[in-house]
């Protein structure tokens, strides 16, 4: 008997974006409801830094949701565990405890988010032919993005104008957290009928057995450190970012921080819009710029522009450290200035994760990548608050700046095929 074929528009946006709003939600939204609540910036760097351990060590379970159940079991039920983590955080918010308590929920919603990652880029994978795969990807990354900018700005702003009419901040973040919890649950429901069935879409127990599988894993995650220049490309994962991990955890507190502080003196709605909207596009726009450019130069060219990139846009946060400037389009200019610089030096380092990661194996050793990419942004992050207590917003962001050389460091010692990233001669000549 056929199924009706269900297009692709029907659910690639809704499942992206249910991706990309958790992930904002465990490491962007709860710094800034943090820091509204009176938690000091070493304890939300720290604990929030932690926050990334199940994106760190999500190589290491994915076998088991090709294990057990199928791909669409694993996103609609991580989906339903997402909505009610959310709205457990909405609940424990007015309690005495509150600090406690959330981050534990937070970081039950950071691991079904990541595990939702793994179902859902393999359900992606299982539901569409290879001519669709890539037809549709830019629909995902762009859904993608667009909850990062609802989750960064439209919901911040929401927080923001609860805060002025409950006169409450923990209302506030609780009205919020319910709703996010509410349109978790809305996204649970509607996959569970909208996704397809497709028949590939099976646990792999049902074609190997569990030993086998998990043989498999391990020979192919030592494999990942056999291959050539393992060493360095590990040091390049954890280090490329090094300053942007420990400018991140503060941008948020710095924004929002009085002026008597070091910080701007922002209001959570303020903060939403310049840095969860503005910020946002200024990356989306970095990131598209640095394709185009890698596409048309190769990665082995433009690796050098986008580290510098990455790091000279630092200084527009020594400039906002040491001037406090009160005008509101200034700062946003600054922080559109840093978030572009950063899209389009990020770009070089997706690329390098990719070419890495190429040949057998590519699948499982890109996972492994993105494992280290996840701990260079948690181990730096973990000190950042506690440092930029110590020596002020002025010295941190000029630490910040020398943090630049490890950027450049790594970069030194890759090697790169000169015609990665771009279109070969042997492609062009078919």
């Amino acid at each position: 008997m056929k199924t009706k074929k269900r297009s692709p528009w029907a659910w690639i946006p809704s499942l992206y974006f249910a991706q990309g709003l958790p992930y904002v939600a465990v490491m962007t939204i709860s710094v800034i409801m943090y820091k509204n609540l009176g938690i000091s910036n070493t304890d939300i760097a720290l604990y929030t830094s932690w926050l990334y351990l199940p994106w760190v060590i999500k190589p290491f379970w994915s076998p088991f949701v090709d294990l057990l159940k199928t791909k669409r079991w694993w996103v609609v039920t991580m989906q339903l565990l997402v909505g009610a983590g959310l709205a457990g955080i909405a609940f424990t918010i007015p309690m005495p405890n509150f600090f406690q308590s959330t981050l534990a929920i937070f970081w039950l919603v950071a691991f079904s988010s990541a595990t939702h990652d793994i179902a859902a880029d393999g359900f992606y994978m299982l539901a569409l032919d290879v001519k669709d795969q890539a037809l549709y990807v830019g629909i995902r990354s762009t859904f993608y993005r667009i909850a990062t900018i609802a989750g960064q700005g439209l919901l911040v702003m929401l927080a923001g104008g609860l805060e002025y009419w409950t006169g409450s901040i923990k209302m506030a973040w609780s009205i919020t957290f319910f709703i996010l919890a509410g349109l978790f649950i809305a996204f649970c429901l509607y996959h569970k009928f909208i996704l397809p069935t497709p028949t590939t879409d099976k646990a792999v127990t049902e074609k190997k057995s569990a030993q086998t599988i998990m043989n498999g894993f391990i020979e192919t995650f030592a494999s990942f450190f056999r291959k050539k220049q393992a060493g360095v490309a590990i040091l390049f994962m954890l280090f490329y970012r090094f300053p942007e991990a420990q400018l991140v955890k503060l941008i948020n507190p710095f924004l929002l921080d009085p002026l008597e502080k070091g910080g701007l003196g922002l209001t959570t709605a303020e903060v939403g819009l310049v840095y969860g909207t503005i910020g946002i596009i200024g990356l989306t726009l970095g990131g598209i710029i640095g394709g185009v450019c890698a596409a048309r130069g190769g990665l082995q060219k433009w690796l050098w522009p986008m580290a510098w990139s990455l790091s000279l846009t630092c200084l527009t946060f020594v400039y906002l450290g040491y001037f406090q400037p009160q005008d509101f389009i200034i700062i946003n200019l600054c922080v559109f200035i840093e978030q572009f610089g950063y899209g389009f030096g990020f770009t070089a380092y997706m690329l390098y994760l990719i070419y890495y990661s190429d040949g057998e194996h590519k699948t499982a050793h890109y996972a492994i990548c993105t494992a280290f990419m996840a701990l260079g942004m948690m181990l730096p992050g973990m000190a950042a608050g506690w440092l930029q207590e110590q020596i002020g917003y002025e010295r941190f962001f000029i630490w910040v700046m020398i943090c630049c050389a490890a950027t450049i460091a790594v970069c030194a010692f890759i090697k790169i095929d000169p015609h990665y990233g771009k279109e070969s001669s042997k492609e062009s000549a078919n």
